[in-house]
């Protein structure tokens, strides 16, 4: 049986608690509303394509400290 991808929900809140932000100041960073960053924790909504590329790109930016999150979320993909 194969894993089962890990809801976006939780990625992005334990984004938001590593970076220390609020859900508004995670908003401004990535060019979205408030209401949409809630919705995405709460698991009412996805991000888009674009979202989850600067969502990659934060935790890139955290370097180890978001190493494992990328692993869990962003696998590599075989060529």
């Amino acid at each position: 049986m194969k894993d089962q991808p890990k809801p976006t929900a939780d990625l992005v809140r334990q984004l938001r608690t590593r970076l220390g932000l609020t859900q508004e100041k995670l908003a401004a960073r990535l060019g979205v509303t408030f209401p949409t960053i809630n919705r995405w924790e709460n698991g009412r909504a996805n991000p888009s394509p674009l979202a989850l590329k600067q969502i990659e790109d934060l935790l890139a930016a955290l370097g180890e400290e978001g190493d494992d999150l990328r692993s869990q979320y962003f696998p590599k993909k075989a060529i």
